[in-house]
């Protein structure tokens, strides 16, 4: 049998490099699809392509001779143009989705995230059920949720297709979630959110990652093809304590000053326009979206993750974080 060819798209990411890993630890061929010029670091076994998948002939070139497809790549945040997240999350599915067909994948992988379901409310032990969102507020929500869409309507028994939802997905290597937490508290503009009590859950890199690899084999046995599964530690948090366990073991002092949510959503408001009329670089540092995420309970239910792809968490979720907030403690 031939070693399998395996497209990873945002493999040089955080969640990417992590499943790059798996995949080469039984044995695949890598290929890499991503928009930046090759990493320094990326190993000389991994194949890497550099281009815009929103571009039909960058999907063609990235899945050829491919037998599996992981999908992890996306325009994520809470700003920036629609235009840009189109192209990145629904444009460039779209035409992966085809040319994977076309060039006789076997199985793809969508990463997707809880955020299809947003509607600016609290979900508590939610299963997979809900309806797609409304009220989206952000332009990532809403284009992530066109994705799952596009790549679950895709699914064919030649070709079975299956979304996973990963919420909060932290742990080494993450460049983007605690680095800003962490880079906030240090400049002592973190808030509590509400009342501090909300529920969310996370998801370790290394959760997220085996969930990948199992819900290939999932496809391949013939099962999950055509659905969506929530992906977590499986035991929900409180945010702000989770949050204030990392600021403690990285040597910093808990948050404890709150804003009220209204206050903050009102606040996200005003700089959304002050983003938009004027010429601010970055993003703001509160949006509508971000508060509504930061007071309210967000977690799932996983049976069906369970069940289907096996799920269980790869480390327990406080000993994991200590082990990690340690390493963001300041070199003596």
């Amino acid at each position: 049998m031939n070693t399998p060819l395996v497209l990873v798209t945002g493999g040089a990411g955080f969640l990417g490099r992590a499943i790059v890993d798996r995949c080469q630890q039984r044995g695949y061929k890598v290929r890499i699809v991503g928009r930046s010029s090759r990493p320094e670091n990326l190993s000389s076994s991994i194949e890497y392509l550099q281009g815009d998948l929103a571009k039909i002939e960058i999907a063609q070139a990235a899945v050829k001779d491919c037998d599996y497809v992981f999908h992890v790549a996306a325009k994520a945040g809470i700003w920036g143009r629609w235009d840009d997240y189109v192209a990145a999350n629904i444009t460039a599915t779209h035409h992966l989705v085809e040319a994977a067909k076309l060039s006789g994948v076997r199985a793809f992988v969508h990463t997707s995230t809880p955020s299809v379901v947003f509607s600016g409310e609290s979900f508590n032990g939610a299963n997979e059920s809900l309806p797609y969102g409304h009220n989206w507020l952000c332009a990532y929500a809403e284009t992530k949720a066109e994705a799952e869409k596009i790549a679950l309507k895709a699914s064919t028994s030649e070709m079975p297709i299956c979304a996973l939802r990963p919420h909060l997905i932290w742990g080494p290597g993450d460049n983007h979630l605690f680095p800003r937490i962490l880079a906030r508290a240090r400049a002592g503009k973190l808030r509590i959110v509400g009342d501090g009590e909300n529920q969310v859950d996370v998801t370790h890199v290394d959760t997220a990652a085996n969930a990948h690899l199992n819900a290939l084999d999932a496809l391949l046995a013939g099962h999950a093809h055509g659905k969506a599964y929530f992906i977590s530690q499986g035991q929900p948090v409180k945010l702000w304590e989770f949050i204030n366990r990392l600021l403690i073991g990285a040597g910093l002092p808990a948050v404890t000053k709150k804003i009220s949510l209204k206050k903050a959503y009102t606040i996200g408001t005003i700089l959304e326009a002050a983003w938009t009329l004027l010429p601010l670089r970055g993003e703001p540092p509160m949006t509508r979206f971000v508060a509504v995420e930061l007071a309210k309970s967000h977690t799932f239910d996983t049976t069906a993750a369970k069940r289907d792809l096996g799920l269980q968490p790869a480390h327990e979720t406080w000993a994991a974080l200590d082990e990690l907030a340690a390493t963001f403690r300041p070199k003596k």
